[in-house]
């Protein structure tokens, strides 16, 4: 094996510790249980290995060529992160935490940038970018906003003071020239980002708490969401709700944004749902957003299957199933996919763990009575060896003589 060889497989090996070393930990066996499978098809080393391995699963359908793009586990904040956002050059994250610090992080390293950010004396509500990337504003419970230098780290002025309750929402406006900031005190208020002062009166309207606030991309228009359930949209000139609120959202508005092109709002609320808006009329687009599952109900239970084929189902599956009285009822309540991934057997067995890279794609399960269109991820699991025979995925190749 070369040098260029040799650099390869290692970068290969590194790619693969960091996609599969938390469920290694969490169960040695799924190192070729899991790993295997879902290494990408490009992968060196998965490749070097594969062929002694004939009972583990495969990825019949859409298995993906390269390893996915890494997320870096940014770490240092003592307290909850309730707001992150990217520098407009996309080279680094700012976020504020409970700790009452904002932190400042290299985005290709995942390194903290110089020391925390200190100064507010509760929460670190909100955080953002200024358009320029010069400046990071920050929103707090302690009823302030501050100015930071993104470079320096240091504040700049005095802080802005006028909300009489926590700080829970700010941005910048497209031209930087202008904060925007929502408070627990019902109201949202403008400033004036050089000198720090107040521009105009507050804009009241809301009846409870304001928990989200963003700027059109023109600079003409706020938006801001609430817990009394509605959206405002604001004249960003004259401080004047445009039209009446937004209804529709059955609970806690808690973010708000607007496209690119400006012609929409989007809202996020406790009620689970998204909701698309029209931006120049106020009225609802389509239906509202939300989670919805399509479930099979067998009388009795269908066979473990994660492909639209039944010769892929998993074999000798009887066997998680010994000492259980009956198996009638929900296919769903004795296999399911928790949310970190790991698919789990009727005695809280680990079958299978699917990279998070697979979760935002569809797939075919148990669960699932048909899936449209097709492509989706499919899953082979008819030679997965499995249980207390998971020794068996390993199949000793002879040694050439």
């Amino acid at each position: 094996m070369g040098y260029e060889e040799l650099l390869m497989f290692i970068k290969d090996g590194i790619k693969f510790v960091e996609n599969f070393a938390g469920i290694i930990d969490k169960s040695t066996p799924h190192l070729y249980l899991s790993a295997l499978p879902f290494s990408p098809s490009k992968s060196i080393l998965a490749r070097s290995q594969i062929e002694r391995f004939a009972g583990i699963a495969q990825v019949a359908v859409g298995q993906q060529d390269d390893w996915p793009r890494n997320q870096q586990i940014l770490q240092g904040h003592t307290g909850w992160v309730r707001s992150v956002a990217f520098s407009p050059d996309g080279r680094h994250i700012v976020s504020g935490s409970w700790d009452n610090t904002i932190r400042l992080w290299d985005a290709q390293t995942g390194g903290q940038v110089g020391n925390p950010l200190q100064g507010h004396t509760d929460p670190a509500n909100s955080v953002a970018f200024s358009p320029d990337g010069r400046h990071i504003v920050s929103g707090s419970s302690d009823r302030t906003i501050r100015l930071w230098g993104a470079q320096t780290g240091g504040q700049v002025g005095n802080h802005l003071q006028g909300h009489t309750s926590l700080v829970l929402s700010v941005a910048f406006s497209p031209d930087g020239r202008h904060i925007v900031s929502g408070s627990g005190d019902k109201t949202i208020r403008l400033w004036d980002a050089q000198t720090g002062g107040q521009v105009g009166n507050p804009l009241q309207g809301h009846t409870s708490l304001v928990n989200s606030v963003a700027f059109s991309p023109d600079g003409r228009h706020i938006v801001s969401g609430s817990l009394d359930k509605t959206i405002r949209l604001w004249d960003a000139q004259t401080g004047v709700q445009v039209g009446n609120p937004l209804q529709g959202h059955t609970g806690s508005v808690n973010s708000v944004a607007f496209p690119p092109d400006g012609r929409h709002i989007v809202s996020g609320s406790l009620d689970k749902t998204i909701r698309l808006w029209d931006a120049q009329t106020g009225v609802q687009v389509g239906n509202a957003l939300k989670k919805q599952t399509t479930v099979f109900l067998p009388s009795t239970l269908s066979p473990i299957h994660f492909s639209s084929s039944a010769t892929h189902a998993l074999y000798e599956a009887q066997s998680l199933f010994v000492g259980m009285s009956s198996v009638n009822g929900h296919c769903q309540d004795l296999i399911h996919m928790q949310n970190d991934g790991w698919i789990v057997g009727p005695n809280g067995q680990l079958l299978l763990w699917v990279p998070p890279s697979y979760h935002k794609l569809f797939f075919y399960t148990p669960w699932i009575h048909l899936i449209i269109p097709r492509g989706s991820p499919e899953l082979d699991l008819s030679k997965m060896a499995h249980g207390p025979a998971w020794h068996r995925c390993y199949t000793p190749v002879p040694e050439d003589n």
